[in-house]
């Protein structure tokens, strides 16, 4: 509720979140929160941790620091994303989003290592720990505002697609844990002398580098080129089939430069009979519309068919039992009986399933091969397609 009314106030017109300007302040708000809050957690934590002379409550302070660079990184990310296309980016800077949000797992990363070092040299060479009421206290509280900032970048994460919002989600979550640690340790030095301070230090920081690698993983994905949302998918798929005269779609591929800024090109079926101008225009449109409707660049390449015949009817189902009959296929599609009498050639494309490990030429031979146990006279053509989605 906090997080709405917060939004609210400084964000005008902010359930339009299609416009740029408006998915900026929200990263710019999200960002100068963080900086805010881990400014103040940070100042507490140092101190706290000089004060008892605490390994791991330091660390835990300077992961708090560093979560700080992070929020401006993310800000500047932000920033750069919004830059518009020029001659060299012609669709935009949209994955600096996506780069900004690496910088900041490789940050926390490094944070991890370097108090593995300083938590292993406690353990090594112990001090005491002396409990104190109210730095505990303090740090309890940090717990609770750390699980606040979680619960707001979640939200507005969520509410703008940002997978580097998303990500500081759910670092945070993990600060809620590692702090959770921390203050476990500091109060299990009322009643031990044993350097459990240290051990918890150890944790801490790897709690900090699986963050960090989880954040690594999940930010680099969309740089290399991750497969497309299947409700994205799923959405192109049924608005194209759903305009006169396409009977089948395929080959859709959908290629991400940042959020919004998605290109998408796909094949649509149509009967080979029809009048070109009038495809064209229900191509046009389609495009046009749902370009504008799913915010994606759509590009539609027409697929004539060949005109259902008894013979094409007869010969397509009997290639389709074939494919169902082969776990690595998928689909068929383009399929078509070209040329007359003896010499006639089967032309189509088969979809393999992404993690099939056949070669090509093996699912080739086996579908001629029981092609021609039906029809001899047949000579197969076969394209093999990959599923990316």
């Amino acid at each position: 509720m906090f997080s709405k009314i917060l939004v609210e106030f400084f964000i005008k017109d902010s359930e339009n979140i299609q416009k740029e300007d408006v998915r900026n302040k929200y990263g710019y708000l999200a960002g100068i929160v963080g900086i805010v809050i881990n400014l103040l957690l940070f100042i507490v934590k140092i101190s706290v941790g000089l004060l008892t002379t605490s390994i791991a409550i330091t660390a835990d302070a300077f992961n708090n620091f560093s979560d700080m660079a992070s929020s401006i990184i993310t800000i500047v990310g932000f920033k750069l994303a919004s830059i518009p296309p020029d001659k060299e980016h012609p669709f935009g800077h949209g994955r600096l989003e996506y780069i900004s949000a690496l910088i900041v797992a490789f940050m926390v990363m490094l944070v991890g290592v370097q108090f593995i070092k300083s938590s292993i040299e406690r353990i090594l060479n112990p001090s005491p720990i002396k409990f104190q009421f109210i730095p505990f206290l303090l740090l309890a509280i940090s717990i609770l505002a750390k699980f606040w900032i979680s619960r707001f970048n979640n939200f507005v994460g969520n509410k703008i697609n940002s997978s580097a919002l998303k990500a500081a989600s759910v670092d945070a979550l993990g600060d809620v844990f590692t702090s959770s640690c921390v203050v476990i340790s500091f109060l299990a030095a009322k009643f031990t002398t044993l350097p459990i301070d240290g051990y918890i230090g150890v944790l801490v920081s790897l709690a900090i580098l699986y963050a960090g690698f989880s954040l690594v993983k999940e930010t680099i994905s969309p740089l290399l080129g991750e497969a497309a949302d299947p409700e994205l998918v799923s959405s192109i798929n049924e608005r194209v089939l759903s305009y006169k005269h396409i009977t089948g779609v395929h080959d859709l591929i959908v290629h991400n430069y940042g959020v919004g800024r998605c290109i998408a090109s796909i094949h649509a079926e149509i009967p080979a009979s029809i009048n070109i101008m009038t495809i064209h225009d229900v191509i046009d449109k389609a495009e046009r519309e749902i370009s504008r409707d799913l915010k994606v660049h759509l590009v539609i390449h027409m697929d004539p068919i060949c005109v259902e015949t008894e013979e094409v009817s007869t010969v397509r189902e009997e290639v389709e039992k074939i494919i169902e009959s082969h776990p690595s296929i998928k689909s068929m599609h383009d399929f078509r009986v070209v040329g007359s009498g003896d010499s006639k050639n089967l032309v189509f494309d088969i979809v393999v399933f992404h993690e099939n490990t056949i070669p090509d030429e093996k699912l080739k031979e086996y579908m001629t091969k029981s092609i021609k146990d039906i029809h001899p006279n047949y000579n197969c053509i076969i394209t093999v397609d990959r599923d990316y989605h």
